[in-house]
């Protein structure tokens, strides 16, 4: 099987910057959906550091994101133009805020993700949702729920995306025993280019 760590939310200082070292450590490539939160510098050690770095959200703030198809792109466009400021390269890797599959944008517009998923691939984006959430957004999830909901739910000889958070203090402390467990069992680890096939869940909006 085949792993492809990934990371939303960051970067942030005193978590991203461990997990970077914790990588280097394993030898591990893994993939960042960063926002414009964080220091510049995180973004460029990951980059140097042979990561993909791939685009999230500005503001993740979904009101504001997803008002309408404008504000979207105009989010997106704000945090394409600090990655390839700091990496020289123009990112075309994304990740919708809630995955593709979210349900929070029908409240503020309706059919808004039907458009868009088609609508960022014509303009030549990859998006990518995942197969395994580590549910280290759940403000209740310890280190070792993290660590129990991702090698739960590793599938051998199959694609394993997982979403994870580099802003949380419990995914720093559980990445090196996934990882190693991961190792101990023969998944190889790659990170997302433009050329791995896009994972897409069902759109509900």
């Amino acid at each position: 099987g085949v792993i492809y760590l990934t990371f939303d939310d960051g970067p942030n200082e005193g978590t991203t910057n461990i997990i970077l070292d914790k990588l280097k450590e394993e030898n591990i490539k893994a993939t960042f959906f960063v926002t414009n939160n964080g220091p510049d510098e995180l973004i460029k050690r990951a980059y140097d550091e042979g990561h993909t770095i791939a685009l999230h959200t500005a503001t993740h703030v979904y009101q504001q994101v997803y008002s309408s198809v404008d504000n979207y792109y105009k989010d997106l466009n704000s945090v394409s133009q600090r990655v390839k400021k700091i990496t020289g390269e123009e990112s075309k890797i994304i990740r919708f805020p809630g995955g593709s599959s979210n349900t929070i944008s029908k409240k503020y517009s309706k059919g808004l993700m039907t458009f868009l998923v088609k609508d960022v691939v014509a303009k030549g984006y990859h998006y990518f949702d995942w197969t395994i959430d580590s549910t280290d957004a759940m403000s209740k999830s310890t280190t070792e729920d993290i660590y129990n909901n991702t090698v739960k739910y590793l599938v051998p000889n199959k694609v394993n995306v997982i979403l994870m958070h580099d802003t949380k203090k419990t995914t720093m402390e559980a990445i090196t025993n996934i990882i190693r467990y991961a190792k101990d069992n023969n998944y190889e680890f790659k990170r997302i280019t433009y050329e791995t096939p896009m994972v897409a869940h069902k759109v509900n909006n």
